[in-house]
């Protein structure tokens, strides 16, 4: 198509690429790329990125790739090359054929450090790493030309030929591209295009024992599979002079690269770094613990692709860097699982009630709408017997104002079932309080009194004889503070009490099949999923978001 005409709103990335398109830049094309590096699990930050890029190519008809940028073989793994895989077609997009690695480049881009070489735009600099940081200057001061600088042309090509054939050690020697040691962008003093280092590849083996530097491999990446824009976070902003200066130099196809705001959200930290380092440290059960940000994380919380998809939509692409609140996050989330998840009674903390009045052995099997949301999703049958569990926070002996629950003498309707009023409370040798006698209302099975009569509080329950056990984690933020880390080291803003493991809930038993990723709303608790560990022996439930809106809160006081 000649222009995107989906959109009524048009953000700056779209505006570019229209503008492109009017003038005929690229033969008409749009090629964009998603280009993790495989040093770690994907999170929502990724997630923004390949909603924008797949989604880019998607509207204007383009393509998008899959690309690795894989160039530090000490960091990479073949197990986070498979979790992207699986994370990008979570979120409902396709690469089709277009799946590469920065590593299928290696011998060009070698040849491209050769070109610089002959060009006498490259050369071989014995400094150690620390003596680079120390010639290279400051933010307010102007770096110092290397005494290797100067070498001639056949004594580079000679040493790097060495480097790549295993002669030198690790940090002994490397690359570096003859720029100016004075630019006031720190990143054209003279960076790093090839370092030596003695490590086996997951794709190229032992091949290699020098591997090039990221920004000399990303740019020229993008130019090899012909990708028309290049579309990153604003940290690259400073290195698109250096991009410039590669492709101008070498004479290739020159992508245009442009920077938008990275996501920043409220109480979560976006570092794979620290990310790793929470999971080496054993602060979380490992990457895709349902208190993580990255993408599996979120997906066994119970989060749907459709969900992070209207994020990614919602917040938009800018230019410049802000927080998103998290609430408005768990305000899609919601909103999406209200229309999709079928609700369930589930009882987290039991307190035994037996019904006096109800037949012994009797049991009913009463009808409950799935969702009402959905008029697909139809009815189901709850069993209803004398002896039921409702919360034990659903009781009080001594009720407070306002406080419209179950208590002694006082009447409340069972969702689905009957009116029930409180008889006699029944507590053991400690006080505690074990068990409830009720008598119930047998002309109430409707919802309603023959009589008018009225009750202010409506019961989830589940019948004892037909309950099923079930553990539910219970999650809240993984971190206390809104910004980790803002004060010091972001371990110290770690949440204690990030996670609660009920043990001996009941569920009703529809959910005695549920398979691990299904997502139920349990009434008037939250949206919970079937965990991964959940087995046909022990069903175990994460906790997705509760039922209260603090996002639309906001909303409406703005309004």
């Amino acid at each position: 198509m000649a222009e995107n005409e989906n959109k009524a709103y048009k953000d700056f990335i779209r505006t570019i690429i229209d503008e492109d398109l009017k003038i005929g830049k690229n033969d008409g094309r749009v090629h964009t790329r998603f280009p993790p590096e495989p040093n770690g699990y994907l999170h929502i930050g990724h997630a923004k990125s390949i909603c924008l890029n797949f989604g880019i190519a998607e509207e204007y008809g383009g393509l998008c790739n899959l690309r690795y940028d894989d160039t530090n073989p000490v960091k990479e793994d073949v197990e986070y090359v498979d979790s992207i895989k699986e994370d990008v077609r979570w979120l409902g997009f396709d690469w089709d054929d277009r799946e590469f690695y920065a590593s299928d480049y290696f011998d060009k881009l070698y040849d491209y450090a050769v070109q610089l070489i002959k060009d006498g735009k490259a050369y071989v600099d014995d400094l150690s790493q620390e003596e680079i940081r120390e010639y290279r200057g400051t933010l307010t001061e102007p770096g110092k030309e290397s005494p290797y600088r100067n070498r001639t042309v056949e004594e580079n090509l000679d040493l790097f030929t060495r480097m790549r054939d295993g002669e030198f050690k690790d940090g002994e020697k490397v690359l570096r591209a003859k720029i100016d040691m004075t630019s006031g962008n720190i990143n054209m003093r003279d960076p790093a295009v090839y370092r030596i280092k003695h490590a086996s590849h997951h794709r190229t083996g032992d091949k290699w024992c020098i591997y090039p530097m990221y920004d000399f491999t990303h740019c020229l990446s993008d130019s090899i599979e012909g990708i028309t824009h290049s579309i990153c976070t604003l940290e690259f902003e400073d290195h698109r002079p250096l991009y410039d200066w590669f492709l101008e130099q070498l004479r290739v196809h020159h992508p245009q690269q442009i920077e938008f705001a990275r996501l920043n959200l409220s109480y979560t930290i976006m570092s794979k770094r620290k990310l790793l380092s929470l999971v080496k440290e054993g602060k979380v059960s490992g990457w895709d613990d349902p208190r993580m940000p990255t993408i599996c994380g979120l997906r066994r919380r119970g989060y749907t692709p459709e969900s992070i998809r209207g994020f990614a939509e919602r917040i938009g692409v800018a230019k410049r860097d802000s927080v998103v609140d998290i609430a408005l996050l768990e305000h899609i989330l919601r909103d999406d699982l209200n229309k999709r998840a079928d609700r369930v009674m589930a009882v987290l903390n039991p307190l035994k009630v037996v019904i006096e009045n109800y037949p012994e052995g009797e049991v009913e099997e009463l009808n409950a709408i799935n969702n009402p949301e959905d008029e697909s999703a139809g009815m189901r049958k709850i069993p209803f017997s004398r002896e039921i569990f409702i919360e034990r926070d659903d009781f009080r002996e001594d009720p407070p104002k306002k406080f419209f629950r179950l208590a002694p003498g006082r009447e409340v309707r069972l969702k689905h079932a009957y009116f029930i009023k409180c008889e006699d409370v029944i507590k053991d040798d400690n006080g505690e309080i074990v068990e409830l006698r009720c008598t119930y209302d047998p002309a109430t099975k409707s919802g309603e009194a023959s009589d008018g009569r009225k009750v202010k509080g409506t019961l989830h329950w589940v019948s004892t004889a037909h309950a099923i056990d079930a553990e539910v984690r219970m999650y809240d933020r993984l971190f206390k503070t809104e910004n980790p880390g803002a004060n010091g080291d972001f371990m110290d803003d770690l949440n204690p009490d990030s996670l609660d493991v009920l043990a001996g809930c009941k569920v009703e038993p529809k959910l005695t099949h549920a398979n691990p990723g299904e997502s139920f709303q349990f009434l008037r608790k939250g949206y919970f999923c079937v965990d991964t560990d959940s087995t046909p022996e022990k069903l175990v439930f994460n906790q997705t978001v509760g039922l209260r809106d603090s996002w639309a809160k906001i909303e409406g006081k703005k309004k």
